[in-house]
């Protein structure tokens, strides 16, 4: 019997230094840094932009305590970071017995890469889940474990999925009235020697996360799937309208080798997600398997699987009301995005068809913004072959370059005009730009391995444009440039 799902509660990042990552999810993609658990052994940072939120892990063997020198101002009035060793003696577990654990509600990946590896889930019955999942084979990190404070209750469990080093929390908060999970301070202020951090923008409308995007190895996407409808209930999702119910979306020309796979879990509770939709209807999260063909070369899938060690999430999906609006401010916040070949805003009928959506070709161009027909609905709804712009459905996507070390794991922008699934034109265009990216990137550090022996006075400049100086007051309060683009 199948674990069903409620709704996604958030998603794991694992990372070496902290404070980059928060610096750039503050700074850069203007998301609010709202809890903070820290402790002798581990730093757990929570950040929130609408029902879209990122846990960021300190990897092991970071000493440090302070946010390199931040204080953290909860609402209770004590700072985690400044209180007693002790603030989490209060915490009272249950079947782990360890009121200091490393790791709370997840556990540490071994890799030796940052890496995205959880995706948790909220679940009615934490104890029946583990059961009916124990019984059909699945492997459990964590056994349903109880944590408290004054606000309540929140039992979890960790399991372990097919796909490389994801992991899936599954958690129940019907019991706890807190503003996230036990064991986390909440954080009103972020301060230095009493300067104020700048909250963020609000010119950037993400509500909460469209897709996850797997990097799988070539032939395992059909055990990747079985796994989660087994044991989650996930239902397919079909790309395409004539797509191969066993061989996938298929990309196979023109130097792109791509296998896409999508698949959706069915949300059995009611208590869902409230987001400001004329429609009232609670939003989901697609899961989409991606997996290199071998036929045309070497490609951006291999170069995950290499630098990551093995399969994993590539990339998350952030949905955004305005899209214009928010890739600019991103842009002059220090995020780098991959930019498409300018060809690509003057080819034949791709200008009208930006007109039509009601935008400029050349806007969408300055910030790298890719905008194309549903191609679902392409295919199945007659009305959007008519003239009629209003009744034909658009999707407008942009992706950020990689955002860790290693050519891995990177974010996109997305904004839905009607539009349920993924446009073919996009999905070309993102694999040639990327792409060219990596084999420029390859080509690059080819010739530095053959002038090794000569002296460089090159600094390479970071992949998000900013000196990767420590997460600080300073580093936040910088504001973007006063001059805006006018959304559409």
């Amino acid at each position: 019997m199948a674990a069903y799902l409620s709704r996604l509660h958030h998603i794991s990042l694992h990372v070496t230094n902290v404070d980059k990552i928060a610096y750039e999810l503050v700074n850069n993609f203007k998301f609010n840094l709202f809890v903070a658990r820290l402790t002798e052994k581990s730093k757990q940072l929570a950040f929130r932009k609408g029902a879209a939120v990122f846990v960021v892990n300190e990897r092991p063997n970071k000493s440090p305590l302070e946010l390199n020198g931040l204080t953290l101002s909860s609402k209770r009035g004590i700072s985690p970071s400044e209180s007693e060793p002790g603030w989490t003696n209060n915490i009272q577990t249950g079947k782990k017995n360890d009121k200091d654990p490393n790791c709370l509600y997840d556990v540490h990946p071994h890799y030796s890469v940052d890496t995205a590896s959880n995706v948790c889930f909220e679940v009615e019955d934490v104890e029946r889940s583990f059961k009916s999942l124990r019984n059909i084979g699945c492997e459990f990190l964590v056994p349903p474990t109880e944590v408290c404070d004054e606000n309540g209750l929140v039992t979890y469990s960790v399991v372990k999925s097919i796909m490389g080093n994801v992991n899936h929390t599954l958690i129940d908060t019907s019991k706890y009235k807190g503003s996230f999970l036990p064991g986390f301070q909440e954080v009103e202020n972020v301060t230095k020697n009493g300067t104020l951090v700048a909250k963020s923008t609000e010119s950037c409308p993400i509500t909460h996360f469209d897709h996850i995007t797997y990097a799988c190895s070539r032939r395992w996407t059909p055990q990747v799937m079985r796994w989660y409808e087994r044991h989650f209930g996930f239902q397919r999702f079909f790309i395409d309208s004539n797509e191969d119910v066993d061989e996938g979306y298929v990309l196979n020309k023109e130097g792109i080798g791509l296998r896409l796979t999508a698949m959706e879990y069915w949300k059995c509770s009611e208590t869902g997600i409230t987001l400001p939709f004329t429609d009232d209807k609670q939003p989901d999260c697609k899961f989409v398997i991606a997996e290199s063909l071998p036929e045309q070369g070497r490609n951006q899938v291999d170069t995950f699987l290499e630098q990551h060690g093995g399969p994993g999430i590539q990339h998350i999906g952030l949905y955004t009301q305005d899209i214009v609006s928010t890739a600019q401010t991103m842009g002059q916040a220090g995020v780098h995005f991959f930019s498409p070949p300018p060809a690509y805003y003057t080819e034949v009928g791709k200008q009208q068809e930006m007109e039509d959506a009601g935008y400029d070709p050349q806007m969408l161009s300055q910030h790298g913004i890719l905008l194309d027909t549903d191609l679902r609905q392409a295919q199945t709804d007659p009305s959007c072959q008519t003239t009629d712009t209003k009744k034909k459905r658009y999707l407008l996507q942009v992706f950020t370059k990689p955002i860790f070390s290693e050519d891995t794991f990177f974010l996109e922008l997305i904004e839905r005009r009607g539009a349920s699934g993924f446009g073919e034109g996009n999905i070309q265009a993102l694999w040639r730009c990327v792409q060219a990216y990596m084999d420029t990137e390859r080509a690059e550090t080819e010739a530095q391995g053959e002038n090794t022996s000569q002296p460089q006075n090159v600094t390479p400049e970071p992949k998000h444009g900013h000196n990767n100086k420590p997460f600080t007051a300073e580093h936040c309060s910088r504001t973007p440039s006063s001059a805006t683009l006018s959304s559409l």
